[in-house]
């Protein structure tokens, strides 16, 4: 595990090995952008580039189910033995636009068994047809159904975690300051994997990796454009975490961030403003990754920092909600 304290983080002289092979394979073809296509298109597109495994990581047992009245699907991880179960609420990346619980199928039994704990993963409603507030209400409903349903669930109340990356990782800070707010759910971990917290494209890493590195800046302000009905919606803090006036009593956090990612200065910047807030961080470090990783468990790239992220996760998940 490589953590860190430092208020700055930086990239290594050059990605992981199996890293610069994989985006020299994807730059061998032509690739459209993101911000090239319409958000159906970069769904079609997402599905391809995220393909399903053939022989899934096997778990306890797999539900799937449909919550509120509005349908919102999620899909329970439930580990070997018996509960209640330590429980993660999971948040799915994908800019607010792409993404869903089938591409994140592996990633969600990879924690389940790194973590031996029942993770619930949550298909929120997405950009455009459902922008900003919508996405993290959907979230904030399917964090209030695993407590309204502790019992039939078999959910250890005492030992929740909300978590996500990219966008997802956005959602789930917003949670945790919506839940503080509202004196909501009360969660035992945040785990945001190199989250989005600032509507803002001013950082080092921004101009660093704004190409070459799978996620690029024009993605991201396109991304943003079909999140944010105005910008100015990109000041709220459920919008951009990071522009909150307090982070005080917010639950302690695993965040992780990557070198070679336009959001790693941004994800930073959020762990070391709840460390100066007061809340306990383990902020963990990889200079030779990109944005992205935590997907990437199918093959042919099943990569080794992929894998060693989800260790990390499971380690911290283990000693807070275990």
């Amino acid at each position: 595990m490589a953590s860190t304290t430092r208020s700055e983080v930086s990239a290594a002289e050059e990605p992981d090995s199996e890293i610069t092979g994989l985006l020299q394979q994807m730059g061998a073809a032509p690739m459209p952008t993101f911000r090239s296509l319409s958000p159906a298109g970069a769904r079609r597109f997402a599905e391809g580039m995220f393909p399903s495994a053939d022989d899934p990581e096997p778990v306890g047992e797999v539900m799937d189910l449909s919550i509120t009245d509005e349908g919102i699907p999620i899909r329970v991880y439930i580990p070997e033995g018996e509960g209640p179960y330590p429980t993660l609420v999971y948040l799915h990346g994908g800019g607010w636009v792409i993404g869903d619980i089938d591409q994140y199928d592996e990633t969600c039994r990879a924690i389940t068994n790194a973590a031996d704990c029942m993770v619930v993963s949550v298909g929120y409603r997405l950009a455009p047809e459902h922008q900003f507030p919508v996405p993290l209400q959907d979230c904030y409903a399917a964090a209030e159904w695993v407590f309204d349903t502790a019992e039939a669930m078999q959910v250890d109340t005492d030992n929740v975690a909300i978590g996500g990356d990219s966008a997802g990782g956005n959602l789930a800070a917003a949670v945790t300051q919506m839940a503080r707010d509202r004196g909501g759910p009360s969660f035992s971990r945040q785990v945001l994997v190199y989250p989005v917290t600032d509507h803002s494209y001013d950082t080092p890493s921004y101009e660093e990796n704004a190409e070459g590195y799978l996620l690029t800046k024009g993605d991201m302000q396109w991304f943003w454009d079909h999140y944010l009905p105005t910008d100015i919606d990109g000041q709220n803090p459920y919008a951009s975490p990071l522009k909150a006036d307090d982070l005080s009593d917010l639950p302690p956090a695993t965040v992780v961030t990557c070198g070679f990612d336009p959001l790693r200065d941004e994800g930073a910047a959020y762990a070391n403003g709840l460390e100066a807030a007061g809340v306990e961080v383990n902020h963990i470090h990889y200079e030779d990754a990109i944005h992205g990783i935590v997907q990437l468990l199918v093959e042919p790239a099943d990569l080794t920092r992929a894998r060693d992220l989800i260790d990390d996760v499971g380690e911290d998940l283990k000693a807070s909600i275990g």
